[in-house]
């Protein structure tokens, strides 16, 4: 299992606990666990449709990535945009011109709408979890 910092959005997996020989089982059992998502995520919003009152309270964060490649990026930011509440919108590499990090090696930055995210930070926190799983899925060492 895998626990998500929410200081810096890194990963902490215990050492030996994915191998290329589990990546499909971690492939199974992350997709298991975004439909459940899809689900969850689904019901919150039609409830707020049907029910009187506006829960909404939507926000927007910048959430800094720990993908590596252009396909990481490409499939999280597709995994957010198609879960209903929340939207991609945009990226970019930190460091890039205009960002006061400076650093041309960083990571990405994801730009993130959320609509149920008055807390930039919860919001942070939910995406660095599906990151880390996706990421835990993805490589076929597992190490996020």
């Amino acid at each position: 299992m895998h626990t998500v910092a929410p200081a810096d959005g890194t990963v902490d997996l215990a050492p030996g606990t994915a191998s290329a020989v589990s990546w499909p089982w971690r492939w199974l059992v992350f997709w298991c666990w975004y439909a459940w998502a899809l689900v969850t995520s689904s019901k919150a919003v039609i409830k707020d449709l049907v029910t009187p009152g506006v829960q909404a309270r939507s926000g927007i964060a910048r959430v800094r990535s720990n993908c590596r490649t252009d396909a990481e990026v490409t499939l999280l930011s597709a995994l957010i945009t198609l879960t209903p509440g929340t939207l991609t919108l945009g990226t970019r590499r930190a460091g890039a011109v205009g960002d006061e990090d400076g650093d041309p090696d960083a990571r990405r930055l994801l730009y993130v709408h959320g609509l149920y995210a008055d807390d930039a930070d919860a919001l942070r926190a939910e995406i660095h979890d599906m990151e880390a799983r996706m990421l835990h899925a993805m490589r076929k060492t597992g190490v996020a």
